[in-house]
């Protein structure tokens, strides 16, 4: 399947996404009305912390540290009371998250961990490549813009809060993430150029209301740990899951993508992870890691964490999309135009 890949005018800003609950809609009501009142902590606090109304409150919160929305004014960014309530989402989510995953502080336990595959093994990447539909390879690539069109913007925040080697290191595996100074290269713009290709809509934003709690507590860590200092080493972690396991999965979503007869910009897309991932794996653990525990032992249950969390949410993801689509089901929470 080809289309043609041509970029259309684009909003300023995503639109307000649908609330989905009291939680959200106070938030989007805020934005519509400041000074509007927000949610207790009481009331806060009995939420479920991965459900949708709580992490699309907490999404909603950092998209103004992004690119905000249309009709929200920028200075609603700092604005006291959403950053009050914004803790508030947090102070349920972290604890939650970090209850999750078992912690620790062996890094080369954890790393080891990562990038070694179980024979057999069973997952999204595994599932796409063996017998994926197309339907199912599209509701992927929707749920994964939510990250995809912001690639490495999370993780930027952490580079004024790092020093010396592990800063310099980070920088070079950033910069290839931003097209090494080519615009028509960085990996934002050659994901938006698959959805294109694949008939979705490449709008920053334009699935926020398809995405389930799962995809939006993804990202919603990734934010929360490149805004908060004291989880610079989660953040570092987290990244280090992301380039550590993207070698060998992006090799498989090539392997769909073929099998599927999908066009070039979708193979071009995981074929450019392919060969950059496994450089910025050596990268990432000798280069970043290294030197940040080296120079701060202490920071090295940061890093298990966050190695621990980002897989946690990534496995949360992978159940609920397969077993949505082992039911015939789509695993969004509305399902996307047919393509034409």
């Amino acid at each position: 399947m080809t289309t043609s890949v041509t970029s259309p005018v684009r909003r300023a800003a995503p639109v307000l996404p649908q609330a989905r609950g009291p939680l959200s809609a106070a938030v989007l009501r805020y934005l519509r009305e400041p000074g509007a009142d927000l949610p207790l902590a009481r009331e806060v606090a009995g939420a479920d912390p991965f459900g949708a109304d709580l992490q699309l409150a907490l999404y909603v919160c950092y998209e103004l540290h992004y690119r905000g929305f249309a009709g929200v004014g920028d200075d609603l960014e700092w604005a006291p009371e959403l950053l009050a309530f914004r803790r508030e989402l947090e102070s349920v989510f972290l604890p939650a998250l970090r209850a999750a995953v078992p912690g620790g502080d062996d890094v080369a336990a954890e790393v080891t961990s990562l990038i070694t595959e179980v024979p057999g093994e069973a997952g999204l990447s595994h599932h796409l490549r063996r017998r994926g539909e197309l339907w199912q390879f599209r509701e992927y690539i929707a749920m994964r813009s939510a990250y995809h069109l912001k690639e490495a913007d999370p993780q930027a925040w952490v580079i004024p809060r790092l020093e010396g080697a592990a800063k310099a290191a980070l920088v070079s595996v950033e910069h290839d993430e931003y097209g090494a100074g080519r615009g028509e290269a960085m990996h934002a713009r050659l994901f938006g150029d698959m959805m294109l290709e694949l008939g979705l809509s490449d709008e920053y934003g334009a699935y926020l209301d398809h995405a389930p709690a799962e995809v939006l507590a993804e990202v919603n860590f990734m934010s929360m740990a490149g805004l908060h200092r004291s989880l610079r080493g989660a953040l570092v972690g987290q990244f280090a899951v992301v380039e550590l396991t993207s070698s060998p999965g992006s090799a498989r979503l090539v392997a769909a993508a073929q099998r599927l007869g999908l066009g070039p910009a979708t193979i071009g897309f995981y074929a450019e992870h392919v060969e950059a991932d496994a450089v910025h794996e050596q990268v990432v653990r000798h280069g970043i890691i290294a030197p940040l525990v080296e120079q701060d032992p202490a920071m090295a249950a940061d890093v298990v964490f966050g190695m621990q969390a980002a897989t946690h949410l990534d496995e949360r993801l992978g159940g609920r999309l397969m077993a949505a689509w082992a039911a015939g089901e789509s695993a969004l929470v509305r399902e996307l135009e047919p393509v034409g």
